[in-house]
């Protein structure tokens, strides 16, 4: 699943974390400081001030972060050319190459994001202004504001439709070299149940599946690494929280408790998904396998066989139903509960007059933003249970290739199955 597409996965993942690692703290030791010297920014005009003038400030962190992408490519190139010299693989440009770019671009998507959340906080501000004194705001100033906006969001949307298309490519050449490892090895593979079905499906859901997941652990990542800092700032307005009182970075605290509740709440509702979803992926294929043999031989897909594999189906579906009942109950639950916590939490806050509207938008959007990257696990546990499934019917084909025992699951005898 991951040799056939990565260069020695045991080295190559670990190396990965290690290098990411080491290039944070280079930034943050002393890197972040060598942008005046060492930045290009200049050449398309993001230098660095020389002197200090009015809006120096925000001039300066432009240029600071144009200096970040300039950094976080140079770290990138290293890495991938190092890898590509060190275990070259067939696959080194997309497995190596690719990652470091849809890496580069999801965290781009998030510094954007970061952008809208300032945005955010000077528009209602200017919004609360034009409505508590008639005429203080012109109209240039108002549209100017949503032009910002305009500009900023059609960056986001460039830079999402590129990713989206780049992500497509990527995810079909890990099915690629994936297919043709499994093929490659066909005369071992062919007896295992549903084998045809595990290469052809297995292997595209896998990729699209773990890129997605991969994907999304990555954002969620940059987005607590973007918008902590934000929102332990922000915690400064929260002096108490309701029934609690005064809790130091409050906000931050309530997110994390709520994140972790809601990620217990979910495992636990969750727990029996993954081993009902690997056994509808068996009892699917076997009805699936008599029918096709059925096309070829009149002997096969009989009424009762039929009938008796259809049952399986069914009774696995149902209890498939059964548990995401309670499950979509408490996930659903949650997810709605949470949109009122952050209201809850600024809730003394608000009724002092603690804040302006364009604060508390700012609040509210950050501390969504870090409450969303804690609930990884909650939003994407049905995606992880699916993976699960995935993983161990295509983990049997890894098994069967070092000649290793199958799980006990694969010897269980479908009712009804010749």
């Amino acid at each position: 699943m991951f040799s056939s597409f990565f260069p020695s996965p045991k080295f190559f993942f670990p190396a990965t974390i290690l290098w990411t690692a080491l290039s944070m703290a280079l930034w943050y030791g002393f890197a972040r400081d060598l942008g005046p010297q060492l930045s290009l920014g200049g050449l398309v005009g993001f230098s660095y001030p020389a002197v200090s003038a009015d809006g120096a400030a925000i001039a300066v962190e432009t240029a600071r972060n144009i200096w970040l992408y300039q950094y976080m490519i140079a770290a990138g190139a290293i890495f991938v050319g190092s890898v590509g010299w060190l275990i070259p693989h067939r696959w080194f440009r997309w497995s190596v190459g690719v990652s470091a770019v849809v890496i580069f671009f999801i965290w781009f998507q998030v510094q954007l994001d970061v952008m809208i959340n300032n945005w955010f906080g000077t528009f209602y501000n200017m919004v609360q202004q034009a409505l508590g004194k008639p005429g203080a705001v012109t109209q240039e100033q108002f549209f100017g504001q949503l032009a910002t906006f305009a500009g900023i969001a059609l960056v986001y949307i460039t830079t999402a439709v590129l990713t989206a298309f780049v992500t497509s490519h990527y995810v079909f050449r890990w099915r690629t070299a994936m297919n043709d490892y499994y093929v490659a090895n066909w005369h071992r593979l062919r007896h295992i149940e549903g084998a045809s079905q595990r290469i052809q499906e297995d292997t595209q859901r896998f990729a699209s599946t773990l890129e997605q997941l991969g994907a999304s652990l990555i954002d969620a990542l940059m987005t607590l690494l973007a918008f902590l800092p934000i929102l332990w700032v922000l915690s400064a307005h929260v002096k108490e929280l309701p029934l609690i009182g005064a809790v130091p970075q409050a906000l931050v605290f309530v997110a994390i408790f709520w994140a972790a509740v809601g990620t217990a709440a979910l495992a636990l509702a969750g727990i029996r998904l993954p081993g009902l979803e690997f056994r509808n992926q068996r009892v699917e294929a076997a009805y699936r396998k008599e029918l096709v043999l059925g096309e070829d031989d009149a002997n096969r897909a009989q009424p009762p066989t039929l009938q008796g594999l259809f049952r399986n189906v069914r009774a696995n579906y149902f209890r498939l139903y059964l548990n995401y009942l309670y499950f979509n109950v408490v996930r659903y639950g949650y997810l709605q509960a949470g949109v009122l916590v952050p209201y809850i939490a600024l809730a003394p806050s608000i009724v002092a007059g603690g804040m302006t509207l364009g604060v508390m938008q700012q609040v509210i959007r950050a501390f969504g933003r870090v409450e969303g990257s804690f609930q990884y696990l909650v939003k994407s546990w049905t995606t992880i249970v699916s993976l699960i499934s995935i993983y161990k019917r295509l983990r049997a084909f890894e098994a069967l290739m070092a000649d290793e025992p199958l799980a006990a699951i694969e010897a269980e005898v479908m009712v009804g199955q010749p």
